[in-house]
């Protein structure tokens, strides 16, 4: 039996989603998620903007308040909107660090991907945002859809994303990798199924990020059915 894990799990806006449920199921039992949410947003998740500073205060008090081994800072839009979060999170907490953008361009590059299909939950401006952060990491991105709301991609269900997927697949053409940013477009119940049909590797930031703290915390927690990187679990 592994040691017990006391881990963050911090979100810029409420403690918990609706779609946490699902990503617990790949959550070791030795692994407990402290969600705690930052509340930085009300209508709009460009209040985000320039709360860098703010974060890596309250993600440090947080860590050392609870006696976290570890912490994951989810939220693609928490980084593009404040530019160099997570060097300075690493820099200032004494514990391992991850973020839903570093974890997965990790686990991409890992997997040689240098072209990649982008679906998100967001509107394109946004978008438009993670699009150049990906860029500036070395990636060619195409991001053929948006969503008018947040709450419009949060009511599709597997069979829904996977479609959504295939057909933005055909129309982008031939690229590395698929990556999906932004759990309320969830990809997990279909993760596999898009792998196996569609011959192509699936990256989603919630499994990367787990994939990602679990291995700086030196342990693994390999399980099939939800995309090669958890089944293999690389190093």
């Amino acid at each position: 039996m592994s040691n017990p894990l006391n881990i963050g799990f911090v979100s810029p806006g409420p403690a918990t989603w609706p779609h946490y449920d699902g990503f617990m199921k790949l959550v070791p039992d030795y692994v407990k998620f402290d969600f705690q949410g930052l509340g930085l947003f009300d209508q709009s998740l460009y209040e985000i903007t320039g709360k860098k500073q703010e974060v890596v205060r309250r993600v440090g008090e947080l860590a050392q308040e609870k006696n976290w081994d570890a912490v994951i800072l989810i939220g693609a839009p928490t980084e593009v909107m404040n530019p160099g979060l997570y060097g300075e999170l690493k820099a200032a907490l004494q514990i391992p660090v991850t973020t839903a953008l570093t974890a997965s361009v990790h686990a991409l590059r890992h997997y040689g991907a240098k072209s990649l299909l982008l679906l998100t939950p967001f509107e394109t401006r946004l978008n438009g945002m993670i699009e150049s952060y990906l860029v500036d990491a070395g990636f060619a991105v195409r991001a053929p859809n948006s969503f008018a709301n947040i709450g419009e991609a949060g009511k599709l269900g597997g069979q829904a994303v996977y479609d959504l997927t295939k057909q933005a697949l055909a129309e982008v053409g031939a690229v590395d990798a698929i990556y999906f940013q932004g759990a309320v477009l969830d990809p997990l119940p279909v993760l596999q199924q898009i792998e196996n049909d569609l011959k192509i590797t699936a990256v989603a930031s919630n499994p990367a990020m787990l994939w990602e703290i679990l291995s700086q915390l030196g342990r693994r927690a390999p399980l099939p059915g939800y995309g090669k990187l958890l089944a293999e679990w690389p190093s």
